[in-house]
């Protein structure tokens, strides 16, 4: 009896769950961002297209070139006697191999614009995940100077205590409240920063600067270690750009080929019926061939042909040697910051919240003045800040090398 009534309300809920996913703003992790990135960044678009371009201009390379039709009216005269009509149908023909070579070389073109377009989304993907680690490093840090605020208010508590009862003077309450002003300051500067770094991944995502982004939850995950040698293997690999000059060096040696094969003449085939009257009364065949005298400009196209495959590779190395600097300072950037992150959080962060408590005991019972305190507190503060920027220069640090290597680590 109530059966559709539950299915009813059942089918109510998981709409209404659906409506507030789909109306809850992206941002909550860096998957959510690259997915809507690949549906409706325009930069994504364009190189998508224009790689569908190429393709298409590739599909229609090498086709037999259009043949021509030709009227001729013969025998006109005063009296139109003898009169008739030709029709001649003329098909040029490339050399042997040349359609092939051209098509080939449309081909490899297609691969680079292809291969560009990957490299594009692979550079977006890079400032993606950066803008993320710059975001949630951001929070981070509005939340910690949060917390030094609380802190500094009960410092701030401790001194007017003090102070009511003759134990410190004035002076530390006011401090306490100085560094508290000062603290805030810092606190609006840092929500200035992330409001950017905000609009700059809206920027990215193509949504209006001041759309709302789901609050970050968490770091992307980091390897424990990177071997260098075989992200060097995989960036010879599976570098986008690196296979773009591999393939415009293909284009630039069937090039260079069909430039060759332009020592060779092209003809043309026709076919003419002659008609008289009402009927064809006779047929002619044509053969036209070019003559290809003008050597001294095509020995100069084959050596423009080979000076380019040249500078094809040449590229191509110029684009490996930088590529492989890029990783190796990428690569240890991070093995830095791991190694600073690693030295803070298990050094200088035990000690720095040892000294502070040590510190704050020996005020309460006045052996330590306020300002002994307070840098003990800057010390800590100082150590948490440290880390949060050694966990964002390693997000940032793994999105390059995993744009050098062409994707995910």
């Amino acid at each position: 009896m109530f059966r559709p009534v539950t299915h009813g309300l059942v089918a109510m809920a998981a709409l209404c769950a659906l409506t507030v996913r789909a109306d809850s703003p992206p941002g909550g992790s860096v998957d959510a961002l690259l997915a809507l990135a690949r549906q409706q960044s325009p930069e994504v678009i364009a190189l998508r297209l224009e790689a569908d371009a190429a393709r298409e201009r590739a599909a229609a390379s090498g086709a037999l070139p259009d043949p021509t039709l030709r009227f001729e009216e013969r025998g006109i005269a005063a009296d139109m006697v003898g009169r008739s009509t030709k029709y001649t149908f003329i098909q040029p023909l490339p050399f042997w191999g040349k359609r092939d070579l051209k098509r080939e070389a449309a081909e490899a073109e297609a691969d680079a614009a292809v291969a560009g377009s990957d490299a594009g989304w692979l550079e977006l993907a890079a400032r993606i995940k950066t803008a993320y680690a710059l975001d949630y490093a951001l929070s981070r840090q509005l939340a910690l100077s949060r917390e030094v605020a609380d802190l500094l208010d009960r410092l701030a508590e401790i001194g007017r205590n003090r102070y009511a009862n003759g134990l410190a003077p004035q002076q530390d309450a006011i401090r306490a409240r100085v560094e508290r002003t000062a603290l805030q300051t810092e606190i609006v500067q840092t929500e200035n920063e992330r409001h950017h770094a905000q609009v700059r991944i809206n920027g990215l995502l193509a949504r209006p600067s001041h759309a709302a982004l789901a609050e970050p939850m968490a770091w992307r995950p980091m390897p424990a270690n990177l071997d260098h040698d075989a992200l060097e293997e995989r960036l010879r690999a599976r570098n986008p750009q690196l296979f773009a000059d591999d393939a415009r060096i293909r284009a630039a040696e069937k090039n260079r080929d069909a430039t060759y094969r332009n020592r060779y003449p092209d003809v043309a085939l026709g076919v003419s019926p002659i008609q008289t009257g009402s009927r064809v009364s006779e047929w002619e065949l044509m053969l036209e061939v070019n003559i290809p005298l003008q050597q001294g400009s095509r020995r100069s196209q084959e050596r423009e042909a080979e000076r380019s495959l040249e500078a094809a590779s040449a590229r191509r190395d110029a684009s490996a040697n930088r590529l492989l600097v890029e990783l190796a300072e990428n690569v240890s950037a991070f093995e830095a910051s791991q190694r600073i992150e690693q030295l803070t959080r298990g050094d200088l962060l035990p000690q720095a919240e040892l000294t502070f408590q040590a510190a704050l005991a020996g005020y309460e019972n006045g052996k330590v003045d306020f300002a002994t305190l307070l840098d003990a507190q800057r010390q800590i503060r100082n150590a948490k800040q440290n880390v949060i920027k050694a966990q964002a220069e390693q997000q940032a640090r793994l999105a390059e090398i995993e744009r050098l290597v062409g994707g995910e680590i």
